[in-house]
């Protein structure tokens, strides 16, 4: 081999590193779940708006309430991938439905999270008798417990 082919060998092969390296470095986002948009959750009328309705403006959920009424929740996350580091979960939005014994919207609120605190970021009801905000606080409460990769074979 002359020493002109390894010269140029070497030159390609830092080449191509260099271009490789910003696309490795360069964070990739990743969005899991699904929450409905305001859009959609103005369709859904606190005190009108039935079940079906609910199911036909805005998606069957990923998660139910088993207590009686009830609840939809929609789970939303935001995942940073950046190069060889664990993917870091930037976002999450939880949007929880709650129905009446006849099946009836009674309360449609979207938490978020802030500073690793949940915080309620909208909130539509017929009464103060907020239920279910201990689930919130456990599906919010989860962060860094599930990684997207368990989701991926």
């Amino acid at each position: 081999m002359s020493n002109g082919s390894v010269t140029r060998r070497g030159a390609l092969v830092l080449a191509l590193a260099a271009l490789a390296f910003p696309a490795a470095c360069s964070a990739v986002y990743r969005n899991h779940g699904y929450v409905p948009t305001d859009e959609d959750l103005a369709k859904v009328v606190v005190g009108k708006t039935t079940r079906e309705q609910a199911a036909a403006a805005v998606g069957r959920p990923s998660a139910e309430g088993l207590l009686q009424g009830s609840a939809w929740y929609y789970v939303g996350s935001r995942w940073k991938h950046l190069g060889p580091f664990a993917p870091k979960e930037i976002e999450r939005q939880v949007v929880a439905i709650s129905f009446n014994a006849r099946g009836v919207v009674s309360n449609v609120e979207r938490f978020g999270l802030e500073k690793g605190e949940v915080v309620t970021l909208s909130r539509r009801v017929t009464d103060s008798n907020i239920k279910g905000v201990s689930f919130i606080r456990q599906m919010m409460g989860n962060i860094g417990n599930v990684l997207p990769g368990q989701f991926f074979n």
